[in-house]
């Protein structure tokens, strides 16, 4: 029976290695494209939500000032905090007077938060390009300018920033984010259609291979406005796939890119942050609640089952199985090798990769327990 479900385990990991592979060859990284459809760079306007961000909310908008972009508006609304946030920004607005300063309106019981400040941010921008970022995330200096020729193809993009992953269990933790990304979703699929879905069903399921990353996501902002911006989609966690979504079900073009050695995150730095972040909108990153448990059970007998059978292998003296579960082991181990390489993790995080799964098993049965239990989640002082 132990051997039928390390089959199971090796089938899955051969899938996922091959859209490894896939992604490894077609994840592009955020870069200049040739200008081919326009003469002049878009104005950009870059929109950031910010509510007790003190703590990172400086490097953040400094980065964006710092850029070489010519045509930059940069804008900040501060969505109520009770931190230092406020007073930085107003320092930082005395001395760039291209920085403006956005109070934010008291929220409307309809919608949550993060949508509810970027709809303000975006009302207030004026450029032909919106480029929403998180208050974590920072940009070297030419970034805005490699993405503001993606617009020459692209109607909406969005860059998965580096992951900076400082502690034990940050190490543990967000690479887990980047390996099912790369290797469940192939990134070409983002921008266009499989070729393997008919006709007839492309407007029904293509939609559904978006990906996005709200840490930063951009549109053309008449595509923005088209699609209804964050008032279509206003009591979404997952604002950012649902935005993707609405793009791709409107005809329009997105492309997803890694922001290596160019878009920089540090997503969280506590292991409270890490679990209630998470916590929040986990099982909504599934079509269903079945789907949810389902890939929850494979990742069990993918990633923890064979450590158990190579034990019951050994102690048998079975080779086959020894092999087998040997195999199953090294090939999640060679995936996180290559992934800790690509984004410059620490080696050994790769080795410890069951430790992440196990970690997630746990999350993912408080995920349920909210769900059936109508428990809200409260991230920055507020219940989501």
């Amino acid at each position: 029976m132990v051997e039928i479900f390390l089959y199971i385990a090796l089938g899955y990991l051969l899938f996922t290695s091959s859209v490894l592979l896939r992604n490894l060859l077609e994840f592009s990284k955020l870069k200049d494209l040739p200008n081919t459809n326009i003469d002049t760079k878009p104005a950009i306007s870059v929109c950031i939500p910010a509510r007790n961000e003190a703590k990172v909310i400086k490097r953040c908008v400094e980065s964006i000032l710092n850029q070489d972009y010519p045509y930059l508006e940069v804008l900040v609304l501060d969505d109520h905090s009770t931190d230092e946030t406020n007073s930085i920004l107003q320092q930082l607005s005395n001395e760039h007077p291209n920085l403006t300063i956005l109070d934010g309106a008291a929220k409307p019981d309809d919608w949550l938060g993060k949508p509810w400040a970027c709809h303000q941010l975006s009302e207030a921008a004026t450029g032909d390009v919106l480029v929403f970022i998180d208050a974590d995330v920072w940009l070297e200096r030419n970034a805005l300018t490699k993405a503001s020729s993606q617009f020459n193809q692209f109607d909406a993009i969005t860059v998965w920033p580096q992951q900076i992953v400082e502690s034990y269990w940050e190490r543990q933790i967000i690479p887990h984010i980047y390996y099912a990304l790369y290797t469940l979703l192939p990134a070409k699929y983002v921008e266009r259609d499989p070729k393997w879905i008919t006709q007839s069903l492309k407007n029904k399921l293509g939609p559904e291979f978006s990906a996005a990353c709200g840490q930063f996501i951009a549109f053309k902002k008449s595509i923005y406005e088209e699609i209804g911006g964050h008032k279509g989609i206003k009591q979404h966690i997952l604002d950012d796939v649902q935005l993707a979504k609405k793009v791709k079900q409107q005809g329009f073009s997105l492309r997803m890119l890694s922001g290596i050695n160019t878009v920089y995150c540090r997503m969280y730095t506590s292991y409270s942050e890490i679990w209630n972040g998470l916590r929040k909108n986990f099982l909504l990153g599934f079509n269903s609640t079945f789907l949810f448990i389902v890939m929850g059970i494979l990742h069990l007998i993918t990633f923890i089952l064979p450590y158990y059978a190579f034990w019951v292998g050994f102690k048998s003296s079975s080779s086959p199985i020894i092999i087998l579960s040997s195999i199953l082991i090294l090939i999640p181990w060679i995936h996180r090798m290559i992934l800790n390489y690509i984004y410059k993790w620490e080696i050994y995080s790769a080795f410890t990769h069951s430790i992440g799964v196990l970690w997630f098993q746990l999350l993912g049965i408080r995920c349920l327990i909210d769900s059936i239990t109508g428990k809200k989640v409260a991230w920055k002082g507020r219940e989501v």
